[in-house]
């Protein structure tokens, strides 16, 4: 949520920054709508002041005519006091509505655009495996090694639900080892989240738990709902509290499982493990101060890119050829300021397809949330920048791993990175599983 005071005082920056975003607002509406606001509430002060006057005045001597009226004024300050109190009441509800409509301010660095066709690629790293055979894609590789069973998963649950079978089990508990202790290394606490939140700690962070739009699975009953990403969880694990100023950075990783009811179109880009409905994550979170540099850069945009640089080291260690996108505009969610992501080559699709993101907040989501601390030079706390970005996304990776690493007899040769924490190196057919040529 942004700071009214900035919608009021840079009413066209905040509606142009709507457009560029496309969800486009009446700034100028809700910045007269909370001028209305602020002058009820004066008013109010004021009646509320001339009421306790009156209410002085009457303890002194009086005559009658003086005594009836300031009962007389007395009553009628009374009804102006309740009806200007309903006024504002209702005006700071519409005010409120219409604020946490608006998306995040944008830095001026992120690309303006509609769809991700309008990201920028950053860099590269590593080139796509040139294979002496024509590689397989990870539904077919699943089925040889049987790794993955989505006939199964749809009997149970429906399309897009899959179980995870032998090595893949093992792989996917590995990746989750390999990804918290390489984070624990770099000063994360490491966290398993509930899978169910409330639905006012999803919208404050800035998910959508109901409407036909949402994407989110409520629980009929109960006022929760699963959570689609760690960061739903462990941004509101600070809801409505003050931090020192000592005790920031707070660094996060957490593991949760996520669900998401939009499981994206069909075709073969969305094929298989690169949209469902349930995966599980290794999710990285920072809350940290609004403080701005000599240049009058947010110190959290540092943060973001040793997110960023995290990201990055732990595809390296996989081997997975990958390249970093600098998110557009129009793609961006309403809480970030900025995101990168990063897409992974998918020799199944021959094409690079996201498989992490990393995103500024600000402090957008705080705000929401009420999460504010002191200021080190001491003053009045204010709201701290929360950070997002994703270590593993379990699904996604296995997908990168099984199409980059697959052999011409139909094995998988897993990355160094991964031996220490499983009791084999590589995956090898199953006997009468034909060979990857075949």
């Amino acid at each position: 949520m942004l700071d009214i005071r900035l919608v009021a005082q840079q009413v066209e920056a905040v509606a142009r920054n709507c457009e560029v975003r496309l969800m486009p607002a009446d700034v100028e509406g809700l910045a007269a709508q909370w001028r209305e606001r602020s002058a009820a509430i004066t008013k109010l002060d004021q009646a509320r002041q001339q009421a306790n006057d009156v209410a002085k005045a009457m303890k002194g001597k009086l005559d009658a005519e003086e005594r009836a009226a300031l009962i007389a004024r007395g009553r009628a300050l009374k009804e102006e006091i309740v009806q200007l109190e309903a006024v504002s009441v209702q005006l700071q509800e519409v005010v409120d509505a219409k604020l946490r409509a608006l998306p995040n301010m944008t830095h001026p660095d992120a690309p303006i655009g509609h769809t991700d066709a309008d990201n920028r690629e950053v860099r590269r790293w590593a080139t796509a495996p040139a294979f002496g055979f024509e590689p397989l894609d990870h539904v077919e590789l699943g089925r040889r090694l049987d790794l993955i069973d989505f006939e199964s998963g749809t009997a149970v649950a429906g399309p897009k639900f899959y179980f995870l079978r032998n090595e893949a089990v093992l792989l996917d508990l590995a990746l989750q080892r390999f990804a918290i202790e390489r984070l624990i290394a770099k000063g994360f606490t490491p966290v398993i989240t509930p899978d169910l939140a409330r639905p006012a700690i999803l919208e404050g962070i800035g998910f959508n738990p109901r409407g036909e739009e949402s994407q989110v699975y409520s629980v009929a009953g109960h006022d929760l709902a699963l959570v689609g990403t760690a960061e739903i969880t462990i941004g509101g694990m600070l809801a409505d509290k003050i931090l020192e100023a000592s005790q920031l950075p707070i660094r996060i990783a957490g593991i949760s499982h996520c669900f998401r009811t939009e499981a994206g179109a069909g075709g073969r880009e969305s094929r298989g493990l690169y949209r469902v409905h349930q995966f599980t994550k290794v999710e990285m979170f920072v809350f940290c101060d609004d403080s701005v540099d000599a240049e009058g850069r947010y110190q959290s945009d540092q943060v973001h890119l040793e997110l960023l640089a995290l990201e990055e080291e732990l595809l390296q260690a996989l081997e997975v050829p990958y390249r970093v996108v600098d998110v557009c505009t129009g793609d961006l969610g309403a809480p970030a300021w900025r995101k990168f992501d990063i897409e992974a080559w998918m020799p199944g699709r021959g094409d690079y397809g996201e498989v992490t993101s990393t995103s500024n907040c600000t402090d957008y989501q705080a705000r929401r949330l009420g999460i504010r601390a002191y200021p080190a030079a001491g003053g009045k706390a204010r709201p701290v920048h929360t950070l997002n970005g994703t270590a593993i996304a379990l699904s996604r990776t296995l997908i990168a791993l099984l199409e980059n690493h697959q052999q011409a007899d139909g094995s998988v040769l897993l990355p160094a990175a991964l031996w220490p924490y499983l009791p084999f190196r590589q995956i090898g057919p199953k006997v009468g599983a034909a060979p990857v040529g075949a």
